[in-house]
């Protein structure tokens, strides 16, 4: 029987850092590593089973036999390695884990494989990467993309769904490289937010139930063909965001449950360790190893693959013992309340040393509860987040929206809520790929009225939008108002590109992103209460709402209005601080977009007419369910 020779990556100091839950480069040891012992080509295996008592490698190289035992280590890490000579690169393998508990027999792909078999096989690759990287400007200037008085706007894409072939077959990962970095550019969005890209069995799930953790999915290409799509986004200007769910995992056979025949990874405690509403399993927090393994996890994609941010998923489902449970389905704390102690300490350390290993990279929490203080930093008690989603912004607007516009003056408080808690967090507008499945409709068709008030509306859902404070996201497609639910085994619908409607709405999307780029009074203060004014908010008669966004100069400061109803208000008079000369510089019923062009052309005097608390005032014409901005 062909043996395992003996061979360690692990110091004494690694052991220690990983029994104490402090190892964040995991994915340097454990795992698969090509590498040449003594003169001979092999690979260097090692998988923590600390509830084994034997674990083989079984692949395609001795024909998924048990003919290689690990070694266990003596220091009672549950570490098992071994050097195998004659395997490589394109080896498929799993371990083969014999437990002291009940004599469960367990075959699983290995948690930090680098690469894996194309769903629905399950075998994990040895990987051995090499890609010389060519974003060097972007990586040592991201900083000054990246940070919170920058400009983020945000294209969320879920790769197997943009554009598919005419055989219905998904893009590579370099032809993405290709179209859909020019398509971005071309937007002038500022990043793209990849759904998760991480290896997972089930197409229907979106990616957002892994099982290959390290490694991206093979449906698109290998990781180097990933490396060169993060690479062209990087040298065109494009910042990436990662999703990343340390949420929850799946229960596949070869996935992370019951690895070594115990409840390894996930919380042994059902109310803890089981998703009601996913079907899945929740990770240990309170494990020192599981902490390791996943905060590993999140350096390994900013390290390897030059991510800049990670978009945290289901964090609310974390932080809370009770989330969707009922009562009797789980446990308090030793404070006797609801929060979960062990998830909170380990995301507070996560993002405490995301930021502190990376310059210019930032961490964004889909976080959907009033839980205090997520974007806060962990030194005055907060999570540690450079970003929050703001879904309660997103829900309260949509929910506006839906009216018909001749009883939007009975839900003005609706729309301008928002702003009593904008500040509290660093917010992120998000219409999310949630936001236009299950039946909800696309963001188009859940605006009210005909077809022209239907544009007219998403227009002015967009202008709004990009004039409120905090970063903005939309959900491909969004930018060309597709009008059918997102299915993510299809296309999005190109082809309505050839209506003017469609088309109008696309150059709103590029011109609002390119205003947004190009005013600081749109991002610089974009978190602080510094960086907005309302004018008059209380115009509930006409549906309209006036506002300053202001920039750290004053001669960047500009004024918006904007009218929820379908009549044009004509010689509408705004308070205005000081004298001057304004001008339009951006309306969105602009006919180029497909509305009805009613724009205010010539320059707007200031007169000296006390109006809304200001001792001077003009006159503008509001278009008709439209948005004017003026500078």
């Amino acid at each position: 029987m062909p043996g395992v020779l003996s061979h360690s990556l692990f110091s004494n100091f690694d052991i220690h850092l990983f029994r104490s839950g402090k190892h964040y480069r995991l994915y340097e040891k454990l795992g698969s590593h090509p590498m040449k012992v003594d003169g001979v080509e092999g690979t260097y295996f090692a998988v923590w089973a600390p509830s084994a008592n034997a674990v083989y490698v079984v692949g395609d190289f001795n024909y998924w036999q048990q003919d290689h035992k690990l070694n266990v280590r003596w220091d009672g890490s549950g570490i098992w390695e071994g050097f195998i000579p004659g395997t490589g690169k394109g080896t498929l393998y799993k371990y083969k884990i014999h437990s002291n508990n009940d004599g469960i027999v367990t075959e699983k792909a290995d948690p930090f494989a680098r690469s894996c078999e194309h769903p629905p096989r399950t075998a994990s690759v040895v990987w051995e990467g090499n890609y010389t990287w060519k974003d060097e400007d972007w990586m040592e200037n991201r900083e000054a993309k990246n940070g919170l008085d920058c400009p983020h706007s945000v294209y969320e894409v879920h790769l197997g769904s943009w554009k598919r072939k005419s055989d219905n077959s998904f893009m590579t990962y370099k032809e993405l490289a290709d179209d859909l970095v020019n398509y971005v550019k071309e937007m002038n969005f500022t990043h793209v937010e990849f759904m998760p890209i991480m290896e997972y069995p089930y197409d229907p799930s979106w990616g957002y139930q892994l099982t290959g953790y390290f490694a991206p999915t093979s449906r698109f290409g290998s990781p180097e063909d990933f490396k060169l799509l993060v690479d062209k986004l990087h040298q065109n200007g494009i910042g990436v965001i990662l999703d990343w769910v340390p949420s929850h995992f799946p229960e596949d056979a070869h996935g992370l449950g019951m690895f070594d025949g115990s409840h390894l990874f996930e919380h042994p405690d059902k109310r803890r360790g089981y998703h009601p509403d996913w079907k899945s399993l929740i990770f240990n927090y309170g494990r020192n190893e599981v902490r390791a393994f996943l905060i590993s996890n999140a350096l390994f994609w900013l390290d390897q693959f030059h991510a800049d941010a990670l978009r945290v998923d289901a964090v609310a489902s974390m932080l809370y013992l009770d989330y969707s449970r009922e009562e009797g389905e789980w446990e308090p704390n030793i404070y006797g309340n609801n929060e979960n102690l062990e998830a909170i300490s380990f995301v507070r350390e996560l993002n405490e040393a995301v930021y502190l290993n990376f310059n210019g990279v930032q961490m964004i929490a889909e976080e959907s509860t009033s839980f205090s203080m997520v974007s806060r930093p962990v030194s005055i008690g907060g999570l540690g987040f450079g970003m929050k989603w703001m879904m309660g912004w997103m829900n309260d607007t949509l929910e506006y929206f839906k009216n018909d516009p001749i009883h939007r003056r009975h839900h003005q408080n609706d729309i301008t809520f928002s702003m009593t808690y904008t500040f509290t967090e660093n917010f992120m507008l998000p219409f999310s790929h949630d936001e236009v499945v299950y039946g909800k409709q696309s963001l188009l068709y859940r605006m009210p009225g005909d077809e022209w008030q239907r544009f007219a509306n998403l227009r002015l859902l967009y202008g709004y939008m990009f004039t409120h404070p905090g970063a903005k996201l939309l959900f491909m497609g969004a930018e060309f108002g597709q009008s059918s639910e997102w299915n993510f085994q299809a296309s999005l619908d190109w082809h309505l590109l050839q209506y003017d409607v469609h088309s109008g709405i696309q150059k709103l999307v590029k011109d609002l992103n390119t205003l947004y780029r190009n005013h600081p009074a749109l991002y610089e203060k974009q978190f602080t209460d510094e960086g907005f004014q309302w004018i008059d908010y209380g115009d509930h008669e006409n549906s309209v709402l006036t506002f300053i966004r202001k920039g750290v100069n004053k001669k960047d400061d500009l004024i918006i209005a904007c009218n929820f109803t379908p009549i044009l208000r004509l010689n509408y008079r705004v308070g205005i601080q000081k004298a001057g000369r304004l001008k339009e510089i951006f309306n969105t019923d602009d006919e180029k977009y497909g509305g009805s062009g009613s724009t205010n052309n010539k320059e707007l005097k200031v007169e000296s007419i006390p109006w809304h608390g200001n001792k001077k005032s003009m006159e503008l014409d509001i278009p008709p369910l439209g948005v004017v901005i003026l500078k």
